[in-house]
């Protein structure tokens, strides 16, 4: 996942640059591992909504609103997709999953609004050992994300 991530942002154009570093389990030591503050980090996240798995990233720095989410899309139920789903589904571990949707993952991408308020994002690139970091405005110009707020 890693390498695919790395090409994908080759192929399109995209600086960025990438740290390895020891595992990390939580947003607050991947920021550290960084030498990033954590509201730069893209947090992934894949949800059930009703019967759908979509893609959200959120600063690692807020919590989401499930409400808000709800709301967005008219639906009963939301959920976190569990550990199995997300093997079963993106080959990836928890704390891995990177905020990229088609055509890295095969998921609907929308991106809460707290991820614009930095210059730059930083994320687990498809492991709990590598990351990558790079200017917000490119991260939206190749994401293909739905932007709304999700966030608290």
């Amino acid at each position: 996942m890693f390498d695919k991530i790395k090409f994908f942002l080759e192929e399109n154009v995209v600086a960025y640059r990438t740290v390895h570093h020891e595992p990390t389990r939580t947003s607050e030591e991947s920021a550290k591992a960084r030498g990033e503050e954590v509201s730069v980090g893209g947090k992934a996240l894949l949800m059930k909504v009703d019967d759908t798995f979509k893609l959200f990233v959120i600063s690692a720095a807020r919590k989401v609103d499930s409400q808000k989410i709800k709301s967005r899309f008219g639906a009963k139920k939301l959920r976190f997709a569990n550990a199995e789903e997300l093997l079963q589904l993106t080959r990836l571990v928890p704390g891995s999953l990177p905020p990229f949707g088609k055509p890295v993952l095969p998921f609907e991408l929308f991106v809460d609004t707290s991820i614009q308020q930095n210059s730059k994002i930083a994320f687990n690139a498809g492991s709990l050992t590598d990351s990558i970091i790079m200017q917000t405005a490119d991260y939206f110009r190749v994401a293909n994300a739905e932007v709304f707020e999700f966030g608290v």
